[in-house]
């Protein structure tokens, strides 16, 4: 298997497949069934309690300030969480897409401090969300929200998170069979939408 290229990741990713390194740093390839998508209609739900966190824009939201120091931060190890799938070379590649334009992170600041966000790749009119961080209540959520207006803004036709968790169920998160999914890719990916 080649190492990691932005050409092999923007290949795999526009064929719904997308890599994970284990402890060792050793890739694996994966395409679920079901895949997990985020709606970008008005299913999208934001809770009330999330609302109001919105409405007092107690966090700044910035986009791709620092797009390596988010992937970092969502490797990092957590609750539950002692190891990570996101390795140094997928730090490095996946800063390479985000200088090319095809790799974005939303970032979620509080008093000057990177307090969560998330990252993901942009292939057309999909965006793959890969990883999100918080060290603050509410931050990844913020920048989660903030993330879907402005991908909806955008033209976007597909937001692909791959796996269900229950922290995406609440904003509205579906599964979807391979089929169906591959059958929206291929009409996401002949999108012109522009970050």
């Amino acid at each position: 298997m080649p190492s990691l290229s932005p050409q092999l990741l923007l290949s795999a990713y526009s064929q719904g497949v997308f890599p994970m390194a284990d402890g060792y740093g050793d890739v694996s390839w994966y395409d679920p069934d079901p895949r997990t998508i985020l709606p970008l209609d008005e299913s999208f739900r934001v809770s009330r309690s999330l609302h109001r966190v919105l409405q007092r824009n107690r966090f700044e939201i910035r986009f791709d300030t620092c797009f390596s120091d988010v992937m970092r931060a969502c490797a990092a190890p957590g609750k539950g969480r002692e190891h990570t799938w996101i390795s140094d070379e997928f730090v490095e590649v996946y800063s390479q897409l985000n200088r090319l334009g095809f790799a974005h992170s939303v970032e979620a600041w509080l008093d000057g401090k990177l307090v969560g966000g998330l990252y993901g790749v942009h292939v057309g009119g999909l965006f793959a969300g890969e990883s999100m961080f918080s060290k603050v209540k509410d931050a990844s959520k913020v920048a989660l929200a903030h993330l879907t207006n402005h991908l909806r803004q955008c033209g976007f036709v597909l937001h692909d998170t791959q796996y269900m968790t229950p922290h995406l169920r609440r904003f509205g998160a579906f599964e979807i069979s391979r089929e169906e999914y591959q059958q929206r890719l291929a009409k996401a990916i002949r999108v012109n939408s522009k970050w």
